[in-house]
Formats: structure tokens, sequence, C-alpha cells
């Protein structure tokens, strides 16, 4: 895996220690949501309104 796989779409910090960011796989084009709260975080795909992992397909290779 290459250290410039992921991209980093979107930031929202959300309080002093709560911090939100939407995360490109270049490879792939699917969009993940991180969210980090003090020493704690997790990680999902970002799905549509019919559960399918929403993909950005511009400037990503397929």
């Amino acid at each position: 895996m290459g250290k410039d796989r992921f991209d980093i779409k979107d930031r929202e910090t959300l309080g002093l220690i709560t911090d939100a960011r939407v995360i490109v796989d270049k490879e792939t084009g699917v969009n993940y949501l991180f969210v980090a709260c003090g020493y704690g975080g997790g990680l999902t795909p970002l799905l549509d309104s019919d559960g399918k992992p929403i993909i950005t397909k511009d400037g990503y290779q397929k």
C-alpha cells in the first residue's frame, strides 16, 4: 500500500477533542468517514440512500 493512496476530502472540528474527516481511497474512489474523539476513533464507509458505498470518480483512477 502506497503512502499516497488516501486523500482527506473534508475535515470538520466538532469540539475541543472531536474531529471528523471524509477520506477517499484513491484506488477505488470509496469515501469513508473517520471520527476521532480523544484517544478513540471509528471508521466506516459512507453509504448512499440505497446502501451502496459513495464513490468519488473525478480525479481518481478506476
